[in-house]
């Protein structure tokens, strides 16, 4: 019997590429560099050219299912998903304003201004134009997931439905075959530009302490979402944090919310979720509830403008938080999957030109939000057993004596 290789998992993977990034900045010669970002370059306008086309996919295929559910549940599934997403990224962005600033000496902050334009040029760039814009995109995903939606079995056949479907499959199989596999020398790519323009030591010595904060905000928000559903059921929040702990580091092994739905069933069975419940609630939240990910995308937003002295403020937090919980509907279930949909957004908080998806604060939001990507899955699928409790309590309360049916 032969023995199964083992996968390297993409968060070492890139922490190997931060560490050789490192390196390779430091150490190696200004030519071996260039190629390096060269190829870095490369992959970013492609990146800015698939981005369009990933939100087309996922976000139409995801509005378009959620056709599928039982009228009021749905409702108030995807109306708990959203406020939960949101109160998660308005409550990270409150803690990260107060607390980062500390973390960041003005000596610090200076040093990585004066290295702002030392960056390494590329041997040859290819401009790759995307099909769409991102605005259009995202219109044309929503016009096109609502009407597929109500009027599939209806009035249309399921012919645009079935070729949607295809084609978020071939988004799907570009994601993992090249984006994915490809992330590490993006990263690797932005380090040794980096380390040669000196930002590197300065930005690391400040970053480890958001990643901390960052994992206690995902803990705190996961014993919370408990607290609520244990008041809402009359069940132990502990219990339920207890019966969760297989979900949650099946999500930190994985970094994926779809990869975790079989285990996060039986976590909601042992919270006496019933069947029909959780087998609606569990895989509809594992692509709409994103309170984790949106925690750590918007503390490293916040952490990258206070690093690059880029204004920031709850005004134009709250609309790219706002639009980015509707984004993010069916992100990829693969790992960076919520940050790779956030990219086209980040312009509402980094500005247009520091908001450019292939630039260089882009890349250093990409590196931040991968390498604690995991936890903010684990935060992800907890939550969705939360919802599920809810759900279950409202049902068996009120909608049940109705006589409604799910």
């Amino acid at each position: 019997m032969e023995k199964k290789k083992a996968k390297l998992g993409l968060l070492p993977k890139l922490v190997i590429a931060i560490v050789l990034g490192i390196i390779i900045g430091q150490f190696f010669p200004v030519w071996f560099c260039r190629v390096v970002v060269t190829a870095s370059g490369i992959f970013s306008s492609f990146l800015k050219f698939i981005i369009p086309l990933m939100i087309v996919a996922y976000v139409t295929m995801g509005i378009a299912d959620l056709k599928s559910g039982a009228g009021k549940l749905l409702i108030i599934t995807v109306a708990l998903a959203y406020g939960s997403t949101l109160i998660a990224g308005s409550a990270s962005y409150l803690v990260s304003a107060s607390l980062f600033p500390s973390f960041m000496s003005e000596g610090a902050l200076e040093q990585i201004a004066a290295t702002a334009d030392n960056s390494l040029s590329s041997y040859l760039s290819i401009s790759i134009p995307p099909i769409l814009d991102t605005l259009s995109a995202v219109v044309l995903a929503f016009v096109m997931g609502l009407c597929l939606s109500t009027l599939r079995g209806k009035t249309i056949g399921d012919t645009l439905y079935n070729g949607m479907k295809d084609f978020s499959g071939i988004i799907d199989q570009v994601l993992h075959s090249i984006i994915i596999p490809l992330l590490p020398l993006y990263v690797c790519g932005t380090f040794i530009d980096m380390t040669k323009s000196g930002k590197t030591f300065a930005i690391l010595g400040i970053l480890w302490k958001v990643f901390l904060v960052v994992i206690i905000m995902h803990l705190v928000c996961i014993f919370l979402q408990f607290c609520v559903a244990g008041a809402v059921s009359r069940k132990s929040p502990l219990k339920m944090i207890r019966n969760q702990i297989p979900g949650y580091t099946t999500a930190l092994g994985t970094q994926s919310s779809a990869a975790t739905i079989p285990v996060n069933l039986q976590c909601a069975a042992a919270d006496g979720v019933s069947e029909q419940i959780r087998n609606f609630v569990v895989p509809l939240c594992a692509n709409i509830h994103m309170a984790g990910s949106m925690i750590t995308i918007t503390a490293c937003a916040t952490a990258v403008c206070l690093m690059n002295q880029l204004p920031i403020s709850l005004s134009i937090v709250v609309p790219f938080i706002m639009t980015l919980g509707v984004a993010m509907v069916a992100s990829p279930g693969a790992p960076g999957g919520s940050i790779m949909t956030a990219l086209p957004f980040l312009y509402m908080i980094f500005g247009a030109e520091a908001g450019d998806p292939h630039g260089p604060i882009c890349a250093i939001m990409v590196a931040l939000y991968i390498t604690q990507d995991s936890f903010g899955t684990a935060c992800n699928v907890s939550g969705d057993n939360a919802i599920g409790v809810i759900v279950e309590t409202i049902y068996q309360k009120f909608i049940n004596k109705s006589g409604a049916k799910v």
